[in-house]
């Protein structure tokens, strides 16, 4: 899958357990499978370069994204 750049907002979803996530301006969610640690601060502003995954979860929110590269 081609990569993609997404400015968003940090967000944390207290469902089943809890997850990290990303939404955009336009209210796009993106789930990372591997959410770094300098990024899990909620509300934080940041610009990444993702990859979609194919990814099996008990979570129904958002898009699977792999991070690539972030700031």
């Amino acid at each position: 899958m081609s990569k993609m750049k997404i400015k968003g907002k940090v967000v944390y979803q207290n469902i089943e357990g809890g997850f990290w996530g990303i939404e955009d301006a336009k209210g796009n969610q993106y789930r990372p499978v591997n959410m770094p640690a300098a990024l899990q601060e909620k509300g934080k502003n940041v610009e990444i370069v993702a990859k979609e995954v194919d990814e099996m979860s008990v979570f129904m929110w958002g898009i699977a994204i792999k991070i690539v590269s972030f700031e």
